[in-house]
């Protein structure tokens, strides 16, 4: 009787330990819950919300009792065998959790396998929720924003690496550690790079060239020739004016400007000024008629040439096809083809960023920036980090603060912490008649620069190219334009994500395309892949091949910039409006 008293009294610490484990991540998914269908409306904290704007009825949040039953079975199995690994538990299939100093660290070890545990718990709970899709992703959103901020490598208290290098360094590192806190405060963002490393126009931007016309909202560049002749049809690249330009001039070997430069085309491109408060009021019109079908005329006007290739790149591509669709509505057709990348025409399916806009969010920007102001750009460059939190947020938080770490320079992340800011019509503009409206799509929806706007009287073919692990434009919603645009397609999906995916020079021969050769576009883009062949490498070469096609005959090549009359240099490339900082 003694024996089995003793047994149960050493038993009930564990059956403790398992109840206030399952009651702590059920505290936690409450939490999460909470924030993420209450505390946040369409990414917006309700704190923040004008008095004016009506709140809709938020939706309850419940789960089915056999659900939550097999989860928290599944918790008990699992919570049970970390109980009898103790402190020979490892947190495995984490990289976070990789390095042998957790493996050393027997406690830390066994925090961070806790909390794998408990995160595996509430995104199950997460999933089995009773709520529309839509209550469903912000809530799986708020779960893993929770899930990266409580992580165990966040805590120099139960960070194995960190403790493991202020020993090494006698607490340097800690010392280190303040200091670039203490300068990332001062700067304003978090330092994903050494910025000291790089500088437009020095080591990036460096493709040659000048800046032949400018106004309020962008300057014209003209790169020079690197052949002795140049097709006939100038190329006009316009990029996102949410970023800028150079991110498609990066380096000289992984320059889609300098890769078009050296097949032979004259080489255009949009470099968008970063507003000031002298654009504050700037609109989606304004970015129409005076930026994208301006710069359209003008390379016109410089080239001679009747017709012209145009490419257009995220954002870019939404505004140059608006311009297209503006300009067909007056009875002109300026360009031979277009290239979309990575771009949204229908924003039916725009994947994670969906679950930020509604109504509500919408009325709060509107009343917030819909007559005037500006969109920080570290708003925006914040709302795309915590999109990965994990890879470009705490990442550098531990790194740079705990592990007292300068990042190493990468021009790519150097370019994704320059930041520009956005007009507030413009942006709340786009936000409702895109985003949240979808009007772009409907034949005659929208009214843009006194025009009705028909996607379908872009009657050119069109060059179509979408990222398969793209986070910010899913494949499907790319591969949508091809179900809008009537002339003649050609789609091609390229691997690796929205950045990644499109600055992918051959010389690297590295991942793969996909390109369907029957000409069919079924309704999805699933459909699609299936009659689709897979090919190595970079898909530049594909494109280069179809663009050479619609270029027009060569002939020699300008022997300076401009021409020679109301278009001359005015300044060498990458010119001063991309190097003005938000």
């Amino acid at each position: 009787m003694k024996q089995q008293a003793t047994g149960a009294d050493a038993f009930a610490p564990f059956q403790q330990a398992l109840s206030e484990g399952w009651n702590k991540a059920l505290e936690s998914f409450q939490q999460s819950a909470a924030q993420g269908a209450s505390a946040f409306v369409g990414g917006t904290p309700l704190w923040q919300m004008p008095q004016a704007a009506k709140m809709p009825e938020l939706p309850k949040i419940s789960i089915d009792p056999e659900k939550l039953q097999s989860i928290q079975q599944q918790y008990v199995a699992e919570a049970t065998e970390l109980w009898r690994q103790g402190f020979a538990a490892k947190p495995e299939g984490d990289k976070r959790f990789a390095s042998d100093a957790w493996g050393g660290n027997p406690l830390a070890a066994f925090s961070a396998a806790v909390y794998l545990l408990n995160g595996r718990t509430m995104l199950n709970m997460a999933e089995a929720i009773d709520a529309d899709e839509k209550t469903k992703a912000r809530l799986r959103f708020a779960v893993e924003q929770w899930m990266a901020a409580s992580s165990p490598s966040n805590s120099l208290a139960l960070n194995a690496e960190a403790q493991k290098k202020a020993i090494e360094t006698q607490g340097e590192s800690i010392a280190k550690g303040i200091q670039n806190l203490l300068h990332d405060i001062k700067q304003g963002h978090l330092s994903m790079t050494d910025e000291s490393a790089f500088e437009v126009g020095r080591n990036v931007a460096t493709t040659e060239g000048a800046v032949v016309f400018e106004n309020e909202l962008f300057q014209l560049l003209e790169y020079k020739p690197l052949t002795a002749k140049v097709y006939e049809r100038p190329f006009l690249l316009v990029p996102p004016c949410i970023n800028k330009f150079y991110i498609l001039d990066l380096q000289p070997e992984n320059s889609l400007i300098r890769y078009a430069n050296e097949q032979g085309h004259r080489v255009f491109v949009v470099s968008w000024r970063n507003p000031d408060e002298s654009l504050a009021n700037a609109t989606w019109d304004d970015y129409i008629e005076n930026a994208a079908i301006k710069a359209i005329h003008t390379v016109q006007e410089i080239s001679g040439s009747k017709q012209i290739n145009a490419l257009g790149f995220c954002v870019g591509g939404t505004i140059l096809s608006t311009a297209l669709a503006v300009l067909a509505a007056r009875g002109e057709k300026p360009a031979a083809s277009v290239t979309l990348l990575t771009t949204f025409l229908d924003f039916s399916d725009t994947g994670i960023l969906d679950i930020f806009v509604d109504e509500p969010m919408v009325q709060y920007r509107e009343m917030q920036l819909g007559k005037g102001g500006l969109l920080p750009g570290g708003d925006l460059a914040s709302t795309f980090s915590f999109l990965r939190p994990n890879d470009l947020v705490w990442n550098y938080v531990v790194g740079n603060y705990l592990k007292g770490e300068t990042p190493p320079p990468f021009d790519l992340l150097y370019w994704n912490s320059d930041a520009t800011n956005l007009p507030g019509p413009f942006y709340t503009w786009y936000l409702r008649n895109t985003y949240h409206e979808n009007k772009l799509a409907k034949p005659n929806a929208l009214s843009v620069c006194g025009q009705k706007v028909d996607l379908g009287k872009i009657d050119i073919p069109a060059y179509i190219y979408g990222s398969r692990e793209d986070h910010i434009v899913p494949i499907g919603g790319a591969y949508a334009s091809t179900q809008l645009l009537p002339g003649k397609k050609r789609f091609v999906m390229g691997a690796s994500g929205h950045i990644a995916g499109v600055i992918n020079p051959p010389a690297k021969k590295k991942r793969s395309h996909w390109i369907r050769e029957d000409g069919k576009f079924p309704k999805t883009q699933a459909e699609w892949l299936a009659g689709a062949t897979e090919h190595p490498g970079s898909w530049w070469t594909d494109w280069a091949q179809w663009l050479k096609g619609h270029a027009g005959k060569q002939v020699p090549a300008p022997k300076t910039y401009g021409n020679g009359k109301a278009y001359k240099a005015i300044e060498p490339a990458p010119g001063r409006y991309v190097k003005a900082r938000a």
